[in-house]
Order: C-alpha cells, then sequence, then structure tokens
C-alpha cells in the first residue's frame, strides 16, 4: 500500500509544474475555441442554414489548418532540446528555418482551399447551406496565412518554456475578434450588417492583429533577442530543413488523419440535413473546448520529455511523462461529469428554443444535440489522452509509427463505423459519433502502448 502510495506521490508532485506550464497553453487555445463558440452563438442567432455554413466552410479550414498547424510542432521539440543543452546556435537554426518553412506552406494551403471550393457542389450538401459557406470561405481561407505563421511563433516560444506570450496574443485577438463580430454580424452601431461574412473578417484582422503582437513581445523580452537579431533568411540549410521536414509532415499528418475524420463526421451529417449538421457542430465546438486543455498538457509533455531527452535522463522523462497521463485523466473525467449533468441545457445557449419562427428546427437541433453530448463526454478521455501521449512521443522525436497507429485508429477502423452507422442505420447522427469514439479509444491505448515500449527501452539502453 505505501508503495502504490509512493508511486501516487511520484506523479502528483509534478502536478503544479504541468499546469504552469500548460495553463497558457490552455488559456491561449480556449480562446481560439471561445471565438469559435461566440462565432457559433451570434451566427446561430441568424438560423440553422447560417451555423450550417459556418460549420461546413470551416470544415475546409480545418483540414489546412491541421496539415499547417501539425507541421509547426516540428519546432518546439527542436527548440526544447537546444535550450536544455544551452545551444542557442541549434535553437536559432530550428527557429528560423521553421518559420520560413510554415509560412511557405501557409500560402500553399490557402491557395489550395480557393481551388478545392468547387467541391461544395458535388458533396451532396443543402444547397442553401453550400451558397451561405462559399463567400465566408474565401475570407477565413486568407486568415490560415497569420494563423500558420502564428503557429510557428507560438511553437517556437513554447520550446523555450515560455507559453505564456502566445496566451496574451491569443487574448487580444480574441477581444478583438467578439468586436469585429458583434459589430458586422448583426450591423450593430452603424456598422454594416455583413451576416457570416462579418465573422470571417473578424477572424481575419485577428490573426493578423496577433502575429504582429507576439512578434512585437519577442522584440521586447531578453530571452527571445538571441534567437530573433540576425536571422539570415538567404541562407537557408538542407539539413536542418530535412529534419523538420521529417519531424513536422508525419506530425501533420497525425494532426489531419485526427482532424480529417471530424470533418468526415461534419460532410456525413450534412448528407443527412442542415439540422443534424447544426446539432453536430454544437457537439462539436463544446467538444473542442474541453480537447484544449488536452492540447495545452501535449505541449507540456512535448516540452519536459523534450528536455530530459536533452539531458539524456530516462528515468525522469518517463515519470513525468506519466505524471501528465494521469493528471490529463483526472481532468477530462471532470469535463464528461459536466458534459453528462449539462447535456440537455448546453446546446440552448447555441439556439433560441422559443424562437416562433425557427421553433421546430431550433428543437430539433436542440434534441439532437444533447443525444451527441452523451457520447462526447465519455470519446474526450480518450481524446484527451491521445493527444497528450502524441505530446510525449513528439518530445521524444518519435513521428512515424504514431502517424500509422493515428491513421489506422481513425480510418481504418473509426471512419467506416462512423460511414456505416451514419447512413445505413437508424442511429444517424448518434452512429457518427460512435464512429468517433471508437476511432479515439483504440487510438490512445495503441499510442499508450508506443510510449510505455520506447521509455523502457531507452531506461533499459543506459543501464
Amino acid at each position: 500500500m505505501s508503495k502504490f502510495k509512493n508511486l501516487i506521490s511520484d506523479y502528483t508532485k509534478e502536478f503544479r509544474y504541468n499546469l504552469q506550464l500548460s495553463f497558457p497553453v490552455m488559456l491561449g487555445m480556449l480562446g481560439h475555441t471561445f471565438v469559435a463558440f461566440a462565432d457559433n452563438v451570434m451566427v446561430g442567432q441568424l438560423g440553422t442554414a447560417e451555423l450550417a455554413a459556418v460549420s461546413l466552410g470551416n470544415s475546409f479550414i480545418f483540414i489546412a489548418m491541421s496539415l499547417g498547424i501539425g507541421f509547426t510542432t516540428a519546432i518546439t521539440p527542436l527548440v526544447a532540446e537546444a535550450d536544455s543543452s544551452s545551444n542557442i546556435g541549434d535553437g536559432k537554426n530550428a527557429f528560423k528555418h521553421g518559420l520560413v518553412l510554415s509560412t511557405i506552406l501557409s500560402i500553399i494551403l490557402f491557395c489550395l482551399i480557393l481551388m478545392s471550393k468547387p467541391l461544395l457542389y458535388v458533396m451532396d450538401q443543402p444547397i442553401e447551406v453550400v451558397n451561405l459557406a462559399i463567400p465566408y470561405l474565401d475570407i477565413v481561407a486568407l486568415s490560415l496565412i497569420p494563423l500558420i505563421i502564428f503557429q510557428a511563433l507560438k511553437q517556437f516560444s513554447d520550446g523555450l518554456s515560455n507559453t505564456k506570450y502566445p496566451m496574451y496574443a491569443t487574448i487580444l485577438a480574441n477581444i478583438i475578434n467578439i468586436i469585429l463580430n458583434y459589430l458586422l454580424i448583426f450591423g450593430s452601431f452603424g456598422f454594416p450588417k455583413l451576416g457570416i461574412i462579418g465573422a470571417a473578417i473578424g477572424t481575419l484582422v485577428s490573426r493578423i492583429i496577433m502575429v504582429y503582437f507576439l512578434w512585437l513581445i519577442f522584440k521586447s523580452k531578453n530571452k527571445f533577442k538571441d534567437y530573433i537579431t540576425g536571422l539570415n533568411f538567404r541562407k537557408i540549410e538542407k539539413k536542418i530543413n530535412v529534419k523538420l521536414f521529417n519531424l513536422g509532415f508525419p506530425s501533420a499528418l497525425q494532426m489531419f488523419f485526427e482532424v480529417g475524420i471530424f470533418t468526415a463526421a461534419i460532410w456525413l451529417s450534412g448528407v443527412l440535413g442542415k439540422n443534424p449538421q447544426a446539432a453536430n457542430q454544437i457537439a462539436l465546438n463544446l467538444s473542442s473546448m474541453t480537447f484544449m486543455v488536452g492540447i495545452g498538457l501535449s505541449v507540456a509533455a512535448m516540452v519536459r520529455v523534450g528536455n530530459q531527452k536533452g539531458v539524456n535522463d530516462f528515468l525522469n522523462l518517463r515519470r513525468i511523462a506519466f505524471s501528465i497521463f494521469f493528471l490529463t485523466f483526472l481532468i477530462e473525467i471532470v469535463f464528461a461529469t459536466f458534459f453528462l449533468l449539462f447535456r440537455e441545457w448546453l446546446p440552448t445557449l447555441y439556439l433560441d428554443e422559443y424562437d416562433l419562427i425557427n421553433i421546430k428546427d431550433n428543437s430539433e437541433v436542440i434534441l439532437l444535440a444533447s443525444k451527441l453530448l452523451l457520447i462526447a463526454a465519455f470519446f474526450q478521455i480518450f481524446d484527451g489522452l491521445q493527444v497528450v501521449i502524441l505530446g510525449a512521443l513528439r518530445g521524444l522525436q518519435d513521428v512515424k509509427t504514431p502517424t500509422l497507429i493515428t491513421f489506422i485508429s481513425y480510418w481504418i477502423i473509426g471512419f467506416p463505423i462512423c460511414y456505416y452507422l451514419g447512413l445505413y442505420t437508424e442511429l444517424k447522427s448518434v452512429g457518427i459519433w460512435i464512429g468517433l469514439f471508437t476511432g479515439l479509444f483504440v487510438a490512445s491505448i495503441l499510442l499508450y502502448i508506443r510510449f510505455n515500449y520506447l521509455s523502457k527501452k531507452l531506461i533499459k539502453s543506459k543501464i
């Protein structure tokens, strides 16, 4: 019994620092999702078709964003390892090359989204929703460029264990976004009433400001000056680009495979109709808020594992990683309980159940969303665990096998279940979410097995 208590104590004593490191990331990421929440609440007042249109348009953005943000995660472990060994030169090179590659990738992704717009008309989506989504998509796609550049800056800052500065930039951008949304969606205080186009403009402007503000912080802080001064962007080394690509591309695929299945859920819901798509958007938006806590802890896992790898302390590496896994599990249990208790009330935040004009549609969406939240309560436990274990594996710079695991979990196992249960059984939307749950459950188990194997192998190599 005392041995068990000592084991638990070894984990819990790390909780404070884990939370201290991850909290700014959580807050920043929650800020992003809170803006999406505010967007959905405001757009939901316009009608279920507008809410479904934002969901459909953002589904394309999510795919591109997953590739861009996933790629930038390669910067963090390289900077963290360089920082732990006080090697400023390597950290500076990782940042410079990562920023260049991320910028190029963001422009490519923007162009690909514009080229893919005709797909909206052949995806069996409600035509009313497609016509609303097209102009929204044009503007939000452009905002991908500053967003991915910001993520490169953020991953660099995270690698130096300075997670609070990106949080400050995100909070500022979120405030600006919400204000612009209110002014431009509804035409308040003399501004033009632009509907969902107003939401897109607010997103674009806030993301540009976010990049500029974070760069100003870097220039004013001594911790960053050695890394950002004297950057010669004409001198690009193939060796560093290859290393970043070898880390970043599999990480991008990992995020793409997960985001891809959630995007497929949006499209499958659209085949069922605008109301199932709107209900799916509500459940997805609420789930993404709790997922951001997992993202924050994932960054803590990546940084702390990367630091321990840099000093070859594999016993502490394993102990610290397991402390973060345990903390994630406890937090996600709390969120699951919250979803179970309030699943019938939460959807009413998005739609007015007393709106006489749209009462039938709104009531149907609210009822369906509450059913989806019942499943979301359980799958988010495994969603949080899989992203944190992925972060620990990235800290080990192990990316290829986890990429294969995510592909198998989401697309070989999860998606066929989503497709069959959603389109060919009476479960419909609920069946789609059962498929999502299955994919996340399998991913979390297989990724844990992978980390457990690698960490034990590293410890044995030191004996």
